[in-house]
């Protein structure tokens, strides 16, 4: 539990050394810190952080970085929810019991600070309490919207339609699948396995029946991710046009 970070004289953490010691992705870094730190609506800049630049010596590519409080650090290890976030937690914790005795008041000036900032931490984990608690009512919400999805609708069944047929023109009705999965990986950006294992995840914390939970797939994901839907969609349209699969314009995909 000795020096699982290091913190400065000033009680500070480097964020990203922080982040990358929790197990969280190297490469997602710079698209991490914008809402997590800097808007993050909790902790404030030049309070509770403050972002520097580091510039390497043989002049590579400059990173950034953010000083923290041990108590936004606290609220960083618990909210990235990985292996590592209570041995961080409580090495923060153990760090910040240090510095109380270290700090211990001595007059009435010192004890009505300490008795504020215990109020300030207090309504922080309030705060914290709250919104952990309507993230959980959402994906509460989110999981009943799976289970009464229809997997007779127009555009799932115009869509199986279309890559079967293109499927029996090949002889392969694998080869057509793997192409419109691949597809949206590249053109949504995202990692259909990754969204299908986590609604599976989600499902089955909420209840669901085992054998209802392994037939989910990527098309249950496609019913609450418009956008993902739009774009699968039209790769399987494209798909029909070039393969002169005809496309039923009563299907309304």
């Amino acid at each position: 539990m000795n020096n699982l970070i290091k913190i400065s004289d000033k009680g500070l953490v480097s964020a990203k050394e922080l982040y990358l010691g929790l197990g969280l992705s190297r490469g997602e870094w710079s698209r991490w810190y914008p809402s997590n730190i800097e808007g993050n609506e909790f902790f404030k800049e030049n309070t509770d952080w403050t972002r520097f630049v580091i510039t390497p010596n043989r002049g590579g590519k400059p990173e950034t970085d953010f000083a923290i409080t041990i108590e936004f650090a606290k609220h960083i290890a618990m909210m990235a929810r990985t292996e590592k976030s209570h041995e961080y937690r409580n090495y923060f914790i153990q760090c910040e019991r240090k510095i109380k005795e270290q700090q211990k008041p001595t007059c009435i000036e010192d004890v009505l600070i300490q008795s504020l900032q215990e109020m300030k931490d207090m309504r922080l984990q309030i705060e914290e309490a709250k919104k952990q608690a309507s993230e959980v009512k959402e994906e509460v919400q989110d999981i009943r919207n799976v289970i009464t999805l229809n997997p007779q609708a127009a555009w799932r069944r115009e869509c199986n339609r279309i890559l079967n047929a293109i499927g029996r023109e090949l002889g392969d009705y694998k080869t057509p699948k793997d192409q419109v999965y691949e597809a949206l990986k590249i053109r949504g950006k995202c990692r259909p396995n990754v969204l299908v294992l986590n609604l599976k995840k989600r499902a089955a914390a909420n209840g669901m029946a085992p054998s209802r939970v392994e037939k989910l797939n990527i098309l249950d994901v496609l019913e609450n991710e418009p956008r993902l839907k739009e774009i699968y969609i039209s790769i399987v349209k494209e798909m029909a046009i070039k393969n002169g699969v005809r496309i039923r314009e009563e299907a309304a995909i």
